[in-house]
């Protein structure tokens, strides 16, 4: 099989059960998006492709643990040797941090909002980043919002000027206000990712209910003239109820913008737990679309620095995959 293929397979079930020697020390835990609150997920990886899957006992993946990282992987009657890859902070080889785990906005398909998480001290930060410093090429930073956007800004931004003493590259992803890539800019910040979440404006507005739309899409183009062609990106969910044209016609003009979409397989959960996760072959039509795309806009997410292109485990990664 094909690691496209099987990849495509693997993110449209999400999950995978483990077994054989404990793996703790492999068990990757998100407080952001989708997959907070959960029980934790592992990154699978064949070489130099990974795969993120959650931690599921009933899945019909198998992931069995031979000790030290070495693993085979189970499914529809193959047997793929590979390993466990250790996270740094949420994902290997980088420190990916959440400042706040808490959010005052309730977007449908995010746990956040009920969890109830708190706000990390700068000392907190820079003691997890210090942790795993020694196997980390890259920091990454995302946050809810605790009392507002500007606030949320205000915070992380210091958090920024903390991380710089790490001379490794930085990433941010936040709720932006029209200043945020100005002032990440100035702090000397690599990559930016700034959410447009869904294909159309309709279905973000309904997911979405009190952000703005066309605000992110005049944050990004300011990001791109500041950061440059490929140093920005946007996560775009599959799954919400958009056409694949309408899909199609969202990855057109995010590369044609000069951002790279990162195109998110929907974890349904929250208020779409129910909602079915994004077939093989939907996964897989994107994909050579989103490749085809950046290929014409002159954008490579195999250069990320930092954040999800830089990892590659939750999607189909153009580059990597």
């Amino acid at each position: 099989m094909q690691w496209t293929d099987l990849k495509a397979k693997l993110l449209s079930l999400g999950s995978a059960r483990i077994t054989g020697e404990p793996a703790d020390r492999y068990i990757a835990r998100s407080t952001a998006g989708p997959g907070a609150g959960g029980s934790g997920a592992v990154f699978f990886s064949m070489g130099s492709h990974r795969v993120k899957l959650a931690l599921n006992p009933l899945s019909a993946v198998e992931i069995a643990h031979r000790g030290n990282g070495v693993a085979d992987l189970y499914f529809e009657g193959a047997l793929i040797s590979g390993r466990l890859l250790e996270p740094g902070f949420h994902c290997p080889d980088q420190a990916f941090i959440t400042v706040t785990g808490s959010c005052i906005f309730h977007c449908r398909y995010c746990p956040v909002p009920t969890l109830g998480g708190k706000r990390k001290s700068i000392e907190e930060i820079m003691g997890m980043v210090e942790s795993v410093r020694h196997r980390i090429t890259a920091i990454s930073v995302t946050s809810g919002v605790l009392e507002t956007i500007e606030e949320e800004e205000s915070y992380v931004l210091e958090v920024v000027k903390h991380l710089q003493a790490c001379n490794l590259p930085i990433g941010v992803s936040i709720y932006p206000t029209d200043q945020t890539p100005d002032r990440l800019k100035a702090l000397g910040v690599a990559e930016v990712k700034f959410n447009i979440e869904a294909a159309t404006s309709t279905i973000f507005a309904k997911q979405c209910p009190g952000l703005n739309y066309e605000q992110l899409w005049r944050v990004l183009d300011r990001s791109v003239e500041l950061f440059g062609k490929g140093r920005v990106f946007s996560n775009v969910i599959i799954g919400l109820g958009e056409t694949d044209g309408e899909m199609e016609a969202c990855i057109k003009r995010l590369t044609s913008h000069g951002i790279i979409p990162v195109l998110r397989p929907l974890n349904p959960v929250a208020e779409l737990t129910g909602t079915p996760r994004p077939s093989a072959e939907r996964l897989k039509k994107f994909f050579a679309i989103h490749t085809r795309e950046l290929a014409r806009a002159g954008l490579d997410p195999h250069q990320a620095l930092t954040m999800c292109s830089n990892c590659a485990g939750c999607d189909l990664v153009p580059g990597r995959d």
